[in-house]
């Protein structure tokens, strides 16, 4: 325990904010077992998963050029589809991040008169070019795609009568974003998604139901595709590529929408059949064995961070008690200064570019200036201990990742400690919690 201590002070970390972080720890024992639980069940179903696949070490070569019978990329797809249980996948580097997937989905299974849903409010920002919420050169909307939206009522839940009000005869596709993206609202919970899309099919079961499923792979022993959802798309430098992937997203989903997924992200008539692996096989499947782990960690890290930050009197969402549906958590500041002092802190505990300082900047798919502290090896992933936010009212930040569960306990005390040393939290004052 001393040594311990040592080696955190001598990083940065005082006395002070030591002892504050091990008080929370006290009370965490029993949410982390849990966690772990799940983390035990979500790893055999990836073992089960690719063992059924019969991966084996030719799947780990990639290919190049066309990537004709390149059994690595079938088979990883085949394990995708069985994790999710789904009819098929569609597994690739050359979907180059989440966002790109989400178009991806959306433009191949969406034509020239349908219309959009979005059910559960304002997209993430980087999509609202994408459908043409806001202009941009080749939205949904300059295809003629029409977009209706559904904002949640005040608690969060979903507004069922003006959802059956807004679906119509030209409702084609339902966008349904699990995760919080930059709002203040609950991350939706698998069951929750399961009884939105039920509500939607019963109104027409024509309608595809599509999944944002980024941050919250592996987080729940189910995934939104084996509760209705046609299609799940998410990224590989998030979740499920467990820190090793080095670029990447995936699809899963029904038979005819990944093959029109596959015709739009390749050619019509060659669609899955060709995409070079280029020798990242290895990456994305250990990567993906490692998945369950990864996520537990920075779960752990997610529920550490709301109970440090909630006892200092910040809004936090989850909250320090709620059950979790995606690693990511919000904590409100109130102010820029306090979102700037908080990435300063994760920027300092990474183990790459922890010397630089991280500052607000416009971020293209962004309406305002974006932080972001990240010092990943591999760039841009958040599944890697990181934390990003924009420099607007409400002025929150959103900590996600982690590689491990002691990274993430190091990024959250180094950040606590850059707010001691800004003077925006003074710890003396929540002395007489403990």
């Amino acid at each position: 325990m001393k040594q311990r201590k040592e080696i955190y002070q001598a990083m940065g970390i005082s006395q002070e904010v030591i002892s504050y972080g091990e008080k929370i720890l006290e009370g965490l024992k029993e949410r982390f077992e849990e966690i772990d639980r799940t983390a035990e069940f979500n790893q055999l179903k990836v073992i089960r998963a690719m063992q059924e696949a019969k991966v084996s070490e030719a799947c780990l070569s990639g290919t190049t050029g066309y990537g004709y019978n390149d059994l690595g990329r079938d088979t990883l797809e085949e394990v995708y589809a069985r994790i999710f249980c789904t009819e098929d996948a569609l597994v690739r580097p050359q979907i180059t991040c989440g966002t790109h997937a989400l178009a991806l989905a959306l433009m191949s299974n969406l034509r020239p008169g349908d219309e959009l849903l979005s059910p559960v409010g304002k997209p993430y920002d980087t999509l609202e070019e994408v459908i043409g919420i806001r202009p941009s050169r080749g939205s949904l909307a300059e295809y003629g795609i029409t977009y209706r939206q559904v904002d949640l009522l005040p608690d969060g839940s979903f507004d069922y009568e003006r959802i059956g009000q807004a679906v119509n005869e030209r409702t084609r596709l339902v966008t349904i974003q699990r995760s919080k993206g930059y709002q203040t609202r609950p991350t939706l919970s698998v069951p929750a998604i399961g009884e939105l899309i039920s509500f939607i099919k019963a109104k027409n079961p024509e309608i595809i139901c599509m999944v944002d499923n980024c941050y919250g792979e592996f987080v729940e022993r189910i995934e939104p595709s084996q509760v209705g959802a046609d299609m799940v798309v998410g990224s590989l430098i998030k979740n499920p590529g467990g820190g090793l992937a080095p670029t990447g997203g995936y699809i899963a989903g029904t038979k005819a929408c990944i093959e029109n997924a596959a015709c739009r992200l390749t050619s019509p008539g060659l669609a899955k059949e060709v995409g070079a692996s280029l020798g990242m096989m290895n990456s994305f499947y250990q990567g993906l064995f490692l998945a369950p782990a990864v996520t537990a960690g920075a779960l752990k890290g997610a529920i550490f961070a709301a109970n440090i930050y909630e006892h200092l009197g910040f809004a936090v969402i989850p909250d320090g008690r709620e059950e979790r549906h995606d690693i990511i958590q919000a904590v409100t500041f109130g102010t820029p200064e306090g979102v700037i002092a908080f990435c300063k802190g994760i920027q300092a505990a990474a183990p790459v570019d922890s010397f630089v300082t991280p500052e607000p900047w416009d971020m293209p798919g962004y309406d305002s200036q974006v932080i972001m502290a990240a010092g990943a090896f591999v760039s841009g992933s958040s599944i890697e201990l990181s934390a990003d936010g924009p420099i607007k009212p409400p002025y929150a930040v959103y900590f996600q990742g982690g590689l491990t569960w002691t990274h993430a306990k190091f990024g959250i005390l180094k950040s606590l400690q850059q707010l001691v040393e800004e003077r925006v939290v003074d710890l003396s004052k929540y002395a007489e919690k403990f």
